[in-house]
């Protein structure tokens, strides 16, 4: 049976090539995964987002709970089964989803107790019961329960919640069911501050998780802090496990973490974009809504090999989104998840061959 593993096949300066083995699949990296939160990528099908390029899709534990319910999934066979995505499925612990309930939360040591955003009932999330829901969907990468640091955040704030995430992280480590072809990602946090990321990466890596998150990023702070924290941050990770770096979707972003070390993304950008009319293309982004393209009988994008470019006119496009139909958001996030994976693509060409890559955005 495939266990799970890295295996770093190229490095050019300090980004990597490499694939992820695990039961589900191989994942190229780097690997942009998009968003499935409550099980399904929106606006697309499983196997239109599988024909982007994609290896694996993101779902979410806080949303997954609430509606059907863990138990309700693994009883229809697993989240796989369930959503007929047969690929490796990484799923965040709900940690961020909880905290950003703001005064509809209540944070202790055990954990945090939350009401539902849907009906107002009362639920508690922890390492242990985080763990064992994804357990229970069947997930083939689990994350670690943790506290996402908000910023800005004091350093004494940005140190206790650091801590926090690392007694959580070793609770959820004691929790894992470990098996063949299955990880579990600790999540490395101190928002800005290096001693307390060196702290925390000094902690997780003694867990010995499968592979290691950068949390606490992409929440504020800008691109160029979140790259000075990723320029050493990222080396100090196990080079023979994966390096994720939570919820960063934006091309230049990605190309940037890329350069520093990151193997694999996620991000709602490409996705909800789409559903609000704007698309991604190597000449810039596209706002179809604009009265400039309501007679343009031109592709988004000519070299663009998806179901958007090869049939469609942006005058149609713009027709679809203006009137609000259907079948608008799901060309444009189509075409979006296809230039995102394109970029992936590119780029790991780019690291096989040794070349420099930060002009392809």
């Amino acid at each position: 049976m495939q266990e799970f593993s890295f295996t770093l096949l190229n490095q050019y300066k300090k980004a990597r090539l490499g694939i992820v083995n695990t039961l589900h699949g191989q994942i190229r990296t780097p690997a942009f995964m998009p968003v499935g939160t409550r099980g399904t990528v929106k606006a697309m099908l499983p196997q239109f987002v599988k024909n982007t390029g994609a290896d694996i899709i993101l779902g979410n534990t806080y949303h997954l709970m609430l509606q059907p319910g863990a138990e309700t999934i693994a009883k229809l066979g697993g989240l796989h089964k369930f959503m007929n995505w047969h690929g490796p499925i990484l799923t965040d612990s709900g940690g961020f989803q909880v905290m950003s309930l703001s005064n509809l939360r209540k944070i202790s040591e055990n954990g945090v107790t939350f009401r539902s955003h849907i009906d107002g009932s009362k639920h508690f999330l922890g390492p242990e019961n985080s763990t064992e829901i994804q357990y229970l969907l069947g997930s083939t990468i689990t994350m670690a329960f943790d506290e996402c640091t908000p910023y800005p955040a004091s350093h004494e704030v940005a140190k206790s919640s650091m801590e926090l995430t690392s007694r959580w992280a070793s609770r959820s480590r004691n929790s894992f069911v470990k098996r063949p072809g299955f990880g579990q990602f600790g999540i490395i946090q101190g928002s800005i501050y290096k001693d307390l990321r060196i702290e925390s990466i000094k902690t997780l890596t003694e867990l010995d998780f499968e592979g290691y998150a950068i949390g606490g990023l992409a929440v504020g702070e800008g691109q160029e802090l979140m790259l000075q924290v990723l320029d050493y941050s990222a080396s100090m990770l196990p080079e023979n496990k994966p390096r994720y770096l939570m919820g960063v979707g934006k091309p230049s972003d990605i190309i940037g973490s890329v350069q520093q070390g990151i193997d694999m993304f996620d991000c709602v950008i490409p996705t909800r974009s789409g559903r609000n009319g704007q698309a991604f293309t190597k000449y810039g982004t596209v706002n179809i809504r604009n009265s400039k393209y309501k007679e343009d009988n031109q592709p988004l994008d000519p070299e663009c090999k998806c179901e958007a470019c090869m049939h469609y006119s942006k005058a149609y496009l713009h027709h679809l989104v203006k009137s609000k139909e259907i079948l608008g958001s799901m060309l444009m996030t189509w075409h979006n998840l296809s230039y995102f994976q394109d970029l992936m693509e590119r780029i790991r060409n780019y690291i096989a061959e040794g070349k420099d890559f930060d002009f392809l955005c």
